[in-house]
Parts: structure tokens; sequence; C-alpha cells
């Protein structure tokens, strides 16, 4: 009889520890929309922040939209540019069609990326997102004056800083929120 003792002590340990996994599963509303969700969260909470003369703040929707699809390739289709951009285009103030190009270039270009190197690290992430951020904003200003002029480069250069130094943080957000889409809970049906 002393011997069971310990096994039945293990025995409720793994009873206790999957009971709590037993009829949970992700929600598929959540699972599905949390990534276009925040995209266009972070869409809105860039002009919320600061009212400037000059752009400094960093298109959060824009990085939220590379932190996704370099967390979860998958999660967002290579089409989602389309309504992910005109979402963009209607609450920033920029030309109607210059974030739905701009955005559906990027998420095409990080699917060559995808497929070209599949295996990278945190490093090379921020190197190909300093890249697209920096051609972002450089063509989003040549998009809304018309033209490449000298004199809005350097508050481009600034928002471009901010913006690659903001994508680190934006990118554990969007990790903080890949864990959320994934919570377990308990299934009802």
């Amino acid at each position: 009889m002393a011997g069971l003792l310990p096994e039945l002590g293990l025995q409720r340990r793994l009873d206790a520890r999957f009971r709590k996994r037993i009829n949970r599963a992700p929600s598929p509303l959540l699972a599905h929309g949390a990534p276009w969700l925040t995209v266009m969260l972070g869409s809105l909470a860039a002009g919320w922040l600061a009212i400037a003369r000059t752009p400094v703040m960093p298109p959060l929707g824009y990085l939220v939209l590379i932190g996704w699809r370099q967390l979860r390739p998958g999660v967002l289709p290579v089409w989602a540019g389309l309504p992910l951009g005109l979402a963009d285009d209607l609450v920033s103030g920029q030309p109607a069609g210059s974030a739905v190009l701009l955005w559906s270039l990027t998420l095409l270009g990080l699917e060559a990326i995808e497929a070209r190197w599949p295996w990278r690290n945190f490093g090379i992430e921020w190197a190909v997102a300093a890249g697209l951020i920096a051609l972002y904003l450089l063509g989003a200003a040549m998009l809304a004056s018309g033209t490449a002029r000298i004199d809005w480069l350097p508050g481009v250069l600034v928002q471009i800083v901010v913006s690659v130094l903001a994508y680190p943080p934006a990118a554990r957000a969007v990790a903080a929120f890949d864990r959320l889409r994934l919570a377990r809970f308990r299934n009802l049906g």
C-alpha cells in the first residue's frame, strides 16, 4: 500500500495538468481576426499620439504589419496589403492608394525574402524591417508631395530613425498579441 501512494500523487498531478487542456481550443475568430484588427488599430493609433508640423511618429500600422508578416508569415496573406492599406489611407491623410501600393509591395517583398531565406534571426529581421521602413517612408513622402524634393528629406530622416528604433517594441507587441491570439478557451460546442 505504501508503494501506491507516490503513484496516486503522480496520477493526480497528471490529471490536473491535462484537465486544464481538455475541451480547450483557440478561438477561431480571435485566431483569424487579431492580426487584421491589430494592424488597423496601429494605423489608428499613429494619429492619436501626437500632432506635429512634420511627421515624426512612426507608422505604427505598417510596423505591426511587418511584425505579423515576419513572426507568422502565413497569418496575413499577400493580398492583405490592399484592404489594410486602404484602411490606413482612410485614417492617415495620405493620398488615396499610396498605402495600398506601398503595403502591397512590402508584402510581396517579404514573401520573396521568406521564400529565399526561410531561416533568419532577429538581427536580420530588424535589418530587413529597417530597409522596408526607409523605402516606405521615402515612397510615402514622394507620393504625398508629388516630387522628390530635398526640403522634406530631414523630416523624413528623423521619422525613419524613430520608426526603425520603434520596430523592436512593435515586434514584441505583435508577439504578445500572437500569444493572446492562440490562447485556449473552453470549447462549448
